[in-house]
């Protein structure tokens, strides 16, 4: 049998998971997982882009190339301006 070496903060994730999951060592967890892939294979998201999301993603491109956009500290900004004006709508 072989051993594979990860680090102490990616064990304790597996071993996380692997409780909630129901399994009872971390060794048939990533098991299972390892598993499951390479009979599912690659997850496919093709099906979601659709023609709709595809104009929709390639318009909002061709805003960000125009430079129409917002940068960090400008949505920063606006957040805070929105959240302010909400409190203040929404006291308490």
């Amino acid at each position: 049998m072989q051993q594979v070496q990860i680090s102490d903060r990616l064990y304790k994730e597996a071993q996380r998971r692997a409780a909630e999951a129901g399994f009872s060592t971390v060794d048939d967890y990533v098991a299972e997982v390892l598993t499951r892939d390479s009979i599912e294979g690659p997850e496919d998201f093709g099906h979601l882009f659709t023609p709709e999301r595809l104009a929709h993603i390639n318009a909002a491109a061709a805003q960000i190339d125009a430079g129409q956009f917002f940068t960090t500290e400008q949505a920063d900004a606006e957040l805070a301006r929105r959240r302010a004006e909400w409190l203040q709508k929404h006291p308490g």
